[in-house]
């Protein structure tokens, strides 16, 4: 059984970006948490090298209907991403950071407004549309790791190379799994596999596509504090070495201190913060 042929009986998804973590029912929706009013002390694009837009976010509100009425979760979120950024987003637990992942990345849908990925509108196109997009151009690393417990290590990160019909799938697997340290576990299974491993075969599935965009959602969560920290410097060698836009959801200050810019929640308004020191080392040129 290929990996694509495993997706389609244990999932049945066609967007290989909005796969359940293990366990769940493939048929239950991911959480949605909370933001409100987003603004921005200044404008983004003005202070790094590379004025080329990889994200737009425009004129982005979100409503939800509750027992006590219309509560307005974003309110006109206007901001851009460059290419080459490691952009922080961080906040409280609760605080909506993972909300706005998924509006950036089109899992989840706005009310009003528009985001745009390369330029290409994600709301002007239909869901499949977006799952096309992503499969093209994003990569995801969850706090939950999200592989398939019926497919390999190898398997699982042949997967998104399957489902976009790439030469070589198994060839590229392995390389990127030899990157990451897993050249003796590639025909584990998760069950088989420690937290850190796991989050190791999450990391390589984001990066074997050579995504334009990776957005990591709290990706050393489930992990302790020794492996976490051997993860995040995974994840930054990684991306510097491809040059890769990083949009990293964390409530870990010292995480977020690595990237060049940091877009914080709190009290339902998004400020921003840009280290250009760290702006010059993690932001590459592309």
């Amino acid at each position: 059984m290929t990996a694509t042929d495993a997706v389609s009986r244990h999932a049945g998804l066609a967007d290989f970006n909005a796969l359940p973590a293990d366990g769940a029912s493939p048929n239950e929706a991911t959480p949605i948490t909370t933001i409100a009013t987003t603004t921005t002390k200044r404008p983004v694009a003005e202070s790094l090298g590379d004025n080329t837009e990889i994200i737009r976010v425009a004129n982005i509100t979100k409503r939800v209907t509750t027992s006590d009425g219309v509560l307005t979760i974003v309110n006109n979120a206007n901001f851009t991403v460059l290419r080459g950024e490691a952009v922080a987003v961080v906040g409280a637990s609760g605080s909506g950071k993972s909300t706005l992942l998924g509006l950036m990345a089109g899992l989840d849908t706005p009310t009003e407004g528009d985001v745009s990925i390369n330029g290409e509108s994600l709301f002007r196109l239909d869901e499949d549309g977006r799952a096309k997009l992503r499969g093209r151009l994003v990569g995801f690393v969850f706090q939950s790791f999200q592989l398939l417990p019926s497919l390999t290590a190898l398997e699982n990160v042949m997967l998104p190379l399957e489902l976009a019909g790439a030469p070589d799938a198994r060839q590229k697997a392995l390389l990127i799994l030899e990157r990451v340290g897993l050249r003796d576990r590639v025909k584990h299974y998760p069950k088989q596999l420690s937290g850190g491993e796991q989050q190791r075969v999450a990391i390589a599935r984001a990066f074997v596509t050579e995504p334009k965009l990776l957005f990591a959602d709290e990706p050393t969560g489930n992990l302790d504090a020794k492996t976490g920290r051997a993860m995040i410097e995974l994840l930054f060698e990684l991306n510097r070495e491809r040059g890769t836009t990083l949009i990293l959801v964390t409530h870990d200050a010292g995480l977020a201190a690595r990237c060049g810019r940091r877009l914080t929640i709190d009290a339902g308004v998004v400020t921003e913060e840009v280290d250009q020191n760290e702006a010059d080392q993690n932001a590459v040129a592309m």
